[in-house]
């Protein structure tokens, strides 16, 4: 049988170059590889500890969708599907908060690094990893693909997962070997890490992003803004994303030709990117023409995923006891 693959993402923006060669080209590779059964939903729950405008969500959810069908995330392959359709995630995260602590979420990374900013934390986000394990949890998930960076997330699902099982399972509530599955963390080893045109990591949040879908005219804006190394004859900025679109073999004698000419190199950028990009943004422009299409993929999705969902969901109940039949 297939191993179970679950990512989520969430729907805060306009993808950039540095998400798709980050994560969204090696999710498609992932389902294309035949190799696994595949669930990729939109995290908007999670999200709204960062977005708490109706219209903003529901647009950028819906434009998450399309981004990701324009990418070639297949619905016929994968189950592609809104985290709050499926009210299981929630409801199993209150039985979640039942048995973990205050100091075990306190270690969470993204905790600790809104403590040290001083920022004034709402509970969601301090509750983050409990609902991460439970859309983890929910769908025996084999495997969750993360960055090196982001692998506390599986092992928080996995310590609440043997929890749960040490604690309710005892032979006769639960199935042989407790109610949920230990999930692996499959580390994307080959995922680059995308410099912005500023030269710090690609990010919306540094406001220093080439879109992935963008026009010429924004790829163009975009690439002239790159930060160059006036004492450099390679601008490393420039190259370092330039890599993304060609190999080195290919650029070598380009850059070895143009030592010093930084426009020349630009200029050159913005015609990869532009090939690159062309063919996507067109798909996309195309699905975006028929959004109630888009909106019966999300549904059918959260069909599919809610079967799966509310069984794992009824185990978990028996298990605790308050579901008696």
């Amino acid at each position: 049988m297939k191993k179970i693959l679950l990512s989520g993402v969430k729907p805060t923006g306009r993808p950039h170059i540095g998400n798709y060669f980050g994560a969204m080209r090696q999710f498609v590779q992932l389902l294309n590889s035949g190799d696994y059964e595949c669930y990729f939903f939109i995290a908007d729950y999670h999200a709204l500890n960062l977005i708490q405008n109706a219209e903003e969500m529901k647009r950028n959810t819906l434009d998450l969708a399309i981004d990701y069908l324009a990418i070639g995330l297949d619905p016929n392959k994968a189950t592609l599907f809104k985290q709050s359709d499926i009210s299981a995630h929630t409801e199993l995260a209150w039985i979640f908060d039942t048995i973990v602590t205050v100091p075990y979420l306190q270690r969470a990374h993204a905790y600790k690094d809104a403590v040290a900013k001083n920022k004034e934390i709402n509970v969601g986000t301090f509750n983050y990893p409990v609902l991460m394990a439970a859309d983890i949890l929910l769908y025996d998930a084999d495997v969750v693909p993360v960055g090196q960076d982001q692998k506390q997330h599986v092992e928080y699902a996995r310590d609440i997962a043997q929890k749960f099982n040490n604690t309710f399972c005892n032979g006769n509530e639960c199935d042989q070997g407790g109610v949920f599955k230990l999930p692996e963390p499959l580390i994307m080893e080959d995922v680059a890490t995308v410099p912005g045109i500023d030269g710090r990591k690609m990010s919306k949040s540094y406001g220093n992003t080439i879109e992935l879908f963008a026009s010429r005219a924004d790829i163009e804006k975009a690439v002239m803004s790159i930060v160059t190394d006036s004492d450099s004859e390679i601008p490393k900025n420039v190259y370092a994303i330039h890599k993304l679109f060609k190999s080195e073999s290919e650029l070598k004698p380009l850059y070895e030709a143009n030592k010093g000419k930084y426009k020349v190199l630009k200029e050159a950028l913005i015609e990869d990117i532009g090939v690159f990009i062309k063919p996507l943004r067109e798909k996309r422009a195309e699905l975006a023409k028929d959004e109630n299409a888009v909106l019966k993929v999300l549904a059918d999705g959260a069909d599919k995923a809610k079967i799966k969902a509310d069984a794992k969901l009824s185990l978990a109940k028996k298990a605790i006891g308050v579901q008696v039949n």
